[in-house]
């Protein structure tokens, strides 16, 4: 399974890096562990068990960057932990911030995983995995961009009146 996702924020690249690259193993996972119960509520929603909504928890584990000219990568290793996490597959994904024009970044999240238990694993994700590790990864990257929107609005100069 692929998924990608984008958002555009106002901003800096240089400013939008430095507060991503800003210690991203203690961020990053607080953000990852909100979006992951968004899926949690998901899942109990359509069935799929409270004992799995309880039980799941995540692990985020955050890759040194790769910085290019058009973009910078942060490699992402994403999977589900506690009793119920061999049901879940482990998820690899890369934050990109890239610059646009009129001092604008795009924030964007490729993501990829393999369903765990072969064939019967594979039918499940068609039928509901997916659009939950999907809704997963776009609320994450929401909550990237508004604790990056916020840490900027925090450090801007205040304009004299």
């Amino acid at each position: 399974m692929f998924a990608r996702y984008f958002v555009e924020l106002a901003g800096d690249r240089d400013a939008i890096e430095l507060i991503v690259l800003d210690a991203p193993e203690r961020w990053l996972p607080t953000l990852a562990t909100s979006a992951n119960h968004r899926g949690d509520r998901l899942l109990a929603e359509v069935g799929f068990g409270d004992d799995v909504r309880i039980a799941r928890t995540v692990a985020l584990t955050v890759g040194d960057p790769i910085r290019k000219p058009a973009k910078t990568t942060i490699p992402l290793g994403w999977s589900a932990s506690g009793p119920a996490g061999g049901v879940f597959p482990a998820l690899d994904a890369d934050l990109e911030v890239a610059p646009l024009e009129d001092g604008r970044c795009q924030l964007a999240i490729s993501a990829r995983y393999e369903p765990p238990l072969g064939a019967v694993g594979r039918a499940i994700d068609r039928a509901l995995l997916a659009r939950v590790a999907e809704a997963t990864v776009k609320d994450f990257l929401d909550r990237v961009r508004d604790s990056i929107a916020r840490r900027l609005s925090d450090a801007a100069p205040l304009t004299q009146g």
